[in-house]
């Protein structure tokens, strides 16, 4: 681990087939552990779907010796808040700092870019997601069912 070369940075396009294959692999054991059957957007979405991301939001990619393992979203709203969505890091590569990683280059850009207070849901049944982001600095706003599942509303706040 520690002779990796590891790298967190804003994505292009040329990086959307890896990213759909991120986001499908993290969003399968996402359901897997949230106990979900059916669809969820993040498994619909297409190679549009993510160029659209990648022109107007913060679309962030980890790699480790060349090999995009990890990526994020963020959509920056006028009011200094935003929204952290589609974060996932290949299976093989959970549980080595690939999140961590992620979640710094996010701060440093939310910072940057002077947003107050950072939003996100996730499944309230998967514990270890849940302690992963207050490990971040986030906190339970609330919960919702609107999806058919419990899902937490997530706060982070910025100085």
């Amino acid at each position: 681990m520690a002779s990796w070369s590891f790298e967190v940075r804003k994505a292009t396009v040329e990086d959307i087939p890896e990213i759909q294959k991120i986001t499908q692999e993290a969003f399968q054991k996402y359901m897997e552990l949230a106990g979900l059957t059916g669809k969820i957007a993040a498994l619909e979405e297409t190679y549009e779907d993510i160029k659209r991301d990648i022109e107007t939001k913060e679309v962030f990619v980890a790699y480790i010796d060349g090999i995009p393992v990890g990526s994020a979203r963020v959509e920056v709203f006028p009011d200094k808040t935003a929204y952290f969505s589609r974060f996932g890091v290949r299976l093989n590569y959970q549980n080595n700092g690939v999140g961590k990683a992620i979640m710094n280059v996010v701060d440093m850009a939310m910072r940057e870019l002077g947003v107050k207070k950072l939003y996100l849901h996730t499944a309230s049944k998967i514990f270890s997601l849940v302690r992963f982001y207050y490990g971040r600095g986030f906190y339970i706003e609330s919960t919702s069912t609107d999806r058919g599942y419990i899902r937490a509303l997530l706060c982070k706040e910025y100085e």
